[in-house]
């Protein structure tokens, strides 16, 4: 051996760290030193180091031991971690289990020392009362009987508790049960006071619907009473053209045009809703139809200075004197007057008619238009829409005319009638 050693081997030393000096040459092979230079640019200056091969060997080491690492914990994430909650889930509901089971236990304990005391108190008056009455002292064995019957069952189900792992008591768990209804109870009497709030507000809802109501009602038949008073001067009109006022209403509420704006639509009213409701859905339906016709019929005048010099029906012909109809009402003016619209409508007509002269013809809806003749001048084109005060022409002498005045006319589906209530109204 030792002639081995000293023939192969300088020392003993040598012999022992041969094998470390054989792995080490290995590393240097597979990890040779390296050098590798660097060049700051800016200054030129060069820059050179070296790695040698513990250096390399070690980094390799340190990457390969992160690599192992990193490998590990991404396997105890997905594989232990789920066992991992498992274990913690099952631990929370043994928790919970024993607690529970701890409140039960002591719930029984509680109710046992109650039967106990109760059965030392019959014991005791049965044996300590000398003279009973036979009725009562049956009443006290009964009651005895039964309080033992109670503590057999708690001492039964005690022992299950203790000896059986699987052990699910069948008492009713009085601490749940007076948790849930402290509970409820708290929650009925909140709800008491919420609805002793909706109540109150309902009240205060209601009250105000009745004041709401009667303000609006009262409003309503108010401009309902002016409205009416204005429709009243021209009933004999209406009347004497076969209309009536709640057909025209009817009519007003049903008509539309870009000036007047869109049809009313009656609100429907639920029938088992106070009929005070129905009644004001009914105010408001009337008063915005007398309104509307307010705004549609030619109501008024059609010039500034009101001076009437012909009035409507028979009269003397201006050129043959023999008597004529005279189908509208004549205003003085001068040529130039400006002659205005009384209400909206269309301009159905802008020209010149036999007899006439230049004239301008205002379609206001419901079968109600104005006719305007003997003007000067137009101021409007067929198809424009016009609104009350809109000017329409100027006051003229054209036609068949004797001098400078405003032939004007109201008519129903065509048919002159005649507009004295109309114009003064």
């Amino acid at each position: 051996m030792i002639n081995f050693i000293t023939r192969y081997f300088t020392s003993l030393w040598a012999f022992i760290t041969s094998p470390v000096r054989a792995i080490w040459r290995i590393i240097v092979r597979l990890f040779p030193p390296r050098e590798f230079t660097v060049m700051d640019t800016p200054r030129g200056n060069v820059y050179t180091f070296r790695q040698s091969s513990f250096w390399r060997f070690t980094k390799f080491c340190g990457m390969i031991g992160l690599i192992i690492w990193a490998a590990w914990s991404t396997y105890v994430f997905v594989y232990h971690r789920p066992l991992l909650q498992k274990r913690t889930q099952q631990l929370e509901e043994s928790r919970a289990t024993h607690a529970r089971q701890m409140s039960d236990l002591q719930t029984y304990l509680a109710k046992y020392n109650e039967l106990a005391r109760n059965l030392n108190v019959i014991d005791d008056k049965i044996l300590n009362t000398k003279k009973l009455p036979d009725d009562q002292k049956e009443k006290l064995m009964n009651s005895r009987i039964k309080t033992w019957g109670e503590l057999d069952f708690l001492r039964t189900r005690i022992t299950e508790m203790f000896t059986d792992e699987d052990f699910a008591p069948e008492y009713t768990k009085l601490s749940e049960l007076s948790a849930e209804y402290e509970l409820t109870r708290a929650e009925n009497t909140e709800l008491k006071k919420r609805n002793a709030q909706i109540i109150e507000s309902m009240m205060n809802i209601a009250d105000a619907d009745n004041q709401i109501v009667d303000t609006v009602s009262k409003l309503a038949a108010d401009s309902t009473e002016d409205l009416h008073k204005k429709i009243k001067k021209i009933n004999t009109a209406i009347v004497s053209l076969g209309l009536s006022e709640k057909n025209l209403i009817q009519k007003a509420n049903k008509y539309s045009n870009p000036l007047v704006g869109a049809a009313f639509s009656p609100m429907e009213i639920d029938k088992t809703l106070d009929e005070k409701y129905q009644k004001l859905a009914d105010s408001l339906e009337l008063w915005h139809g007398l309104t509307r016709l307010n705004n549609i019929l030619p109501l008024g005048a059609p010039v500034a200075k009101v001076r009437v010099t012909s009035n409507y029906g028979m009269r003397k012909d201006p050129f043959t004197g023999k008597p004529k109809r005279h189908r509208g009402i004549d205003f003085a003016g001068k040529i130039g007057t400006e002659l205005m619209a009384v209400a909206p409508g269309r301009v159905v007509s802008a020209g010149e008619r036999v007899g006439y002269g230049t004239t301008v013809e205002v379609d206001h809806g419901l079968g109600f238009s104005t006719l305007y003749a003997h003007l000067s001048q137009i101021t409007v084109s067929r198809g424009d829409w016009v609104r009350p005060g809109t000017v329409v022409g100027l006051g003229g002498s054209s036609g068949r005319s004797t001098g400078p005045h405003l032939h004007y006319e109201i008519r129903y589906k065509g048919v002159p009638f005649d507009p004295t209530k109309f114009v003064k109204e």
